[in-house]
């Protein structure tokens, strides 16, 4: 399908999060990622542990370039010929130094692909306060950047998420099957950031699609959470994975697989909290788990990238399923605001 009246874009930039290369890098990258936040210097150094765990390299920046190569080759097979950048927000490729790059290469409209299917403040709002603060600097002076839409609830991405939630299924004896728990987890974030935007609820739907293609019913699934920061007075949104393994063992169930359903790829909280702290748990309670593949480049998730990239440089048709209709190209101002930051009390009156 043709629209004569889409927007001309120039290019594609892909917009992650970024992650350290090497041990060195581990906590320099934490303070850019932890920067302006009320999180302790001891929760930064207990996290870069689990960077060090790992020889201090996180998986994402390598991820994301395998994502952008099966992209550029998506896209030329449908005839969209235009370059692919890649800025990052916390880790090199920088996302300033990228914008200026595309200036440079005349680039003077191009679509973003954010990393995140989900809305929230640190999920969407602020990639694009990460773009408008690129794009003030002189060098980008001029450049258009518009943001594709999350895809919670796309038909693709729920695809590729039940396909790798049963093969999971797969790792268990058939007569079993019926009697595996499902344990979907996303990245918790402060009640102050879910109250105020949609994010629970795009979970909830993602989950009840994925669990209505494998016709599981909802008593044996629960979204549940991982990867907490912050201050410990700080509510935020739970229960923790563990917790929940916790309350598993105690009802008996003894049969689990987890499925990062917030988690795009896997990075380091998919292997720290979960392929190391959520297996060793359930090695020590004697819990069968299996852990759910994540869409990383699956051939269908691309697809669907190039899907929104169509929807938006073509008219192509807005796909969605479930109860909620495609979500929206642009961003009213009032979405996703940042969480407003707890007063301390013995800052009253201060």
């Amino acid at each position: 399908m043709s629209n004569s009246s889409a927007p001309h874009y120039d290019a594609i930039l892909v917009l992650s999060f970024g992650g350290p290369e090497k041990r060195e890098d581990v906590i320099p990258f934490l303070e850019n990622v932890l920067r302006g936040k009320p999180v302790p210097r001891e929760r930064l150094l207990e996290v870069a542990e689990h960077y060090y765990h790992f020889g201090g390299a996180s998986p994402i920046n390598e991820q994301c370039s395998t994502l952008i190569a099966s992209l550029r080759k998506e896209l030329d097979a449908h005839d969209l010929h235009m370059p692919i950048y890649w800025g990052n927000r916390n880790w090199t490729p920088f996302l300033n130094d990228t914008m200026i790059q595309m200036k440079q290469d005349g680039v003077k409209r191009a679509l973003t692909y954010v990393t995140s299917g989900f809305s929230c403040y640190s999920g969407c709002r602020q990639y694009r306060e990460n773009i408008a603060a690129a794009l003030a600097q002189p060098e980008a002076e001029g450049l258009q950047i518009d943001k594709l839409r999350v895809f919670y609830n796309h038909p693709d991405f729920i695809a590729v998420l039940a396909e790798q939630v049963g093969e999971a299924m797969g790792e268990f004896l058939e007569e079993a099957r019926d009697h595996v728990h499902i344990a979907f987890t996303a990245h918790s974030i402060p009640l102050s950031m879910s109250t105020t935007s949609d994010y629970e609820k795009q979970l909830r739907e993602s989950c009840r699609l994925v669990a209505e293609q494998l016709n599981i019913p909802e008593s044996r699934w629960k979204l549940v959470y991982q990867s907490r920061s912050g201050r410990p007075q700080d509510p935020w949104l739970e229960p923790d994975i563990l917790d929940h393994l916790r309350d598993c063992k105690s009802a008996g169930i003894d049969k689990v697989v987890i499925s990062p359903i917030g988690f795009l790829s896997d990075h380091m909280e998919v292997l720290y909290d979960l392929d190391d702290e959520a297996r060793r748990f359930c090695d020590e309670h004697s819990i069968f788990m299996v852990r759910a593949g994540t869409p990383g480049n699956h051939p269908r998730f691309v697809g669907m990238v190039r899907k929104l990239i169509q929807e938006r440089v073509s008219g192509s048709p807005r796909e969605c399923a479930g109860q909620f209709p495609p979500n929206h190209d642009v961003c009213p101002v009032d979405c996703c605001p940042a969480p407003v930051a707890r007063q301390r009390p013995d800052a009253v009156g201060k």
